[in-house]
């Protein structure tokens, strides 16, 4: 279901501005856009990004609202299952790919056959992963049984009352809190807990908005200043509707620009233990008029998504510079509140599969897909 456009590769002009140069076709010009390194997203289930948001909530902890949603005999999750796991896999891709995102640790087993030299961004595959303390029997197991050079990401401390708060320290008498550790959530981080992640030198994957709709807050000012290396995530939309770039606009009223931009680009990058090679020939461009990336990507709007060299994602305004045989490797993605896009990708062929079990109003992480 994917259409293949040329190879491409980054350069500079004779101006310095960056460009993008296709086999066989001319630079493209970047003079009024901010090139910058393709984003990371640290949380996500991809296969869960067309369900609406579930739940009603403030739950005082993650178990609390997976036992009142999880009724997959019931609507609307009954009908969301039936559209096929890879069908479900791309248009998680596909909202990642829109905000700017060339890489995601999707915290659910590795799909071969799926995330393939096709699918439109990078998926981590050298992580391991439990889910959480309450529903993962084998915990200190399995991160016994990871390489030892893999980052360890697990749920935890994903809620506000007494039973969040203790987790960190089972976590730690698991022998699973480390220096590979990244614990997701940690909402109810505080205190001793800190101090102990402190000294574990333990990391942290913050994702406001799930931790706000589903539990009504999310990590302290406390957690936010600690000097724990954090990274910005969006979790699906079984609890945060949204994309990468709504996450940022809830996270600026927490925390500056700049680090909210290197919790999107270098710290997960070290989280995930991301070597050079893994994100070579991996950048977006942004139309700003802004000075840094930082400014750019909160005022700014993606207009190129390149993933190891291969363009993925390109404004039409963009497009309108390629020869019209290339054009015609993409189709339009319009979803709401975001600009129509060229992405690589059978978006018609998506939406089939999917509309034929959840009918025409498509929605993507609550945005409603265009026609």
């Amino acid at each position: 279901m994917t259409i293949a456009p040329s190879r491409s590769r980054l350069g500079l002009d004779g101006n310095g501005a960056a460009t993008v140069r296709e086999r066989s076709v001319r630079p493209l010009d970047l003079s009024d856009h901010v090139v910058m390194p393709g984003l990371i997203n640290a949380h996500d289930h991809l296969e869960f990004n067309l369900f609406p948001r579930l739940g009603g909530g403030p739950y005082p902890n993650a178990g609390e609202w997976a036992r009142d949603i999880y009724h997959p005999g019931r609507s609307p999750i009954r009908e969301q299952l039936r559209v096929p796991k890879p069908v479900r896999l791309w248009w998680g891709a596909l909202k990642n790919l829109l905000s700017g995102v060339t890489t995601v640790c999707h915290h659910n087993p590795y799909e071969r056959e799926v995330f393939g030299a096709d699918f439109p961004i990078r998926v981590v595959r050298r992580f391991a992963w439990a889910h959480s303390i309450e529903f993962e029997p084998d915990l200190a197991a399995r991160f016994r049984k990871a390489p030892p050079g893999y980052p360890f990401l697990v749920h935890c401390a994903e809620g506000s009352d007494a039973a969040a708060r203790r987790e960190v320290h089972a976590l730690d008498r698991l022998g699973a809190l480390g220096p590979r550790t990244a614990v997701i959530h940690g909402v109810g981080i505080a205190g001793a807990g800190l101090d102990l992640m402190r000294r574990r030198r333990a990391s942290l994957v913050w994702c406001p908005t799930s931790n706000l709709a589903m539990l009504g807050r999310t990590v302290s000012r406390a957690v936010l200043r600690s000097g724990i290396p954090m990274a910005l995530a969006t979790d699906s939309a079984l609890s945060a509707p949204g994309d990468l770039l709504d996450e940022l606009a809830v996270a600026r009223n927490y925390l500056p620009q700049a680090r909210l931009f290197e919790m999107v680009t270098s710290v997960p990058a070290q989280i995930l233990r991301l070597g050079a090679s893994h994100t070579r020939g991996d950048f977006i461009a942004v139309r700003s008029e802004a000075r840094t990336p930082a400014e750019a990507l909160f005022d700014g709007t993606i207009a190129l998504v390149v993933v190891a060299g291969r363009i993925r994602l390109i404004s039409p305004d963009l497009a309108r510079q390629l020869p019209a045989a290339v054009r015609r490797r993409f189709q339009l993605l319009h979803i709401e509140n975001r600009p129509p896009v060229l992405v690589d990708a059978d978006v018609r062929g998506l939406r089939r599969a999917a509309a034929k079990h959840l009918g025409q109003d498509l929605r993507l992480a609550g945005k409603r897909i265009f026609p």
